[in-house]
């Protein structure tokens, strides 16, 4: 796979499943309340993490073959992980709750934004920790390549979520939607992991 569509099929992977971002955009959407700037400013703070993960902490890991490689089975363990986590998501689905949106003002709304982004672990570990390492395995091109896919995924996403919110309200508010969503997203996972771990094992 090219590492453009490896990065947005990664990205999208990662940043589809249910969050605190996620959750948040989404109710902006639906209560068309400063929507377009929550999804400007979770895509802009996923971007400057992504970035430092992949240009950052996958060029120093490139640099030698031994990091290289426990980054690249590291990612694919996480991968392992977080796919099984969606696998058992599935199994109980849960609606995801939009009432109770009160009104908020520009100011507040990116102060949250930047919450939920900065002071969510998960985020550090999808963008900096499984991205970066990921990314460990490829040229410098590559690497490009990889981070503009990654990049895509999330400024698409967010900016759908917050476009989109009330045509979605309907969808999201069924626990299905939810339990086929982590379905894909925990096939998606692993699929990723094993072409980590095939790299891995040929060398590449």
């Amino acid at each position: 796979m090219p590492p453009f569509l490896r990065g947005l099929t990664l990205g999208f992977s990662l940043i589809v499943a249910i969050g605190p971002q996620n959750a948040f955009v989404l109710r902006q959407g639906l209560t068309r309340q400063h929507a377009l700037l929550a999804a400007f400013v979770c895509a802009l703070a996923d971007s400057l993490l992504i970035t430092l993960g992949v240009l950052g902490i996958g060029a120093f890991l490139a640099r030698s073959p031994t990091l290289t490689l426990i980054g690249t089975l590291a990612g694919a363990a996480f991968l392992l992980w977080y796919g099984w986590r969606s696998f058992r998501s599935a199994r109980h689905p849960v609606a995801l709750d939009t009432a109770g949106q009160t009104q908020q003002s520009p100011r507040a709304v990116l102060a949250t934004a930047l919450a939920f982004t900065f002071l969510n672990p998960h985020v550090f570990l999808d963008t900096l920790v499984l991205i970066g390492g990921a990314s460990a395995g490829l040229s410098s091109s590559g690497r490009l390549g990889f981070l503009g896919g990654t990049l895509l995924a999330s400024w698409v996403w967010f900016f759908g979520l917050a476009l989109a919110g009330r045509q979605l309200a309907p969808v999201m508010k069924n626990p299905r939607a939810w339990q086929v969503l982590d379905l894909i997203i925990g096939v998606m996972m692993w699929t990723i992991a094993a072409g980590l771990v095939w790299g891995a094992v040929q060398g590449k």
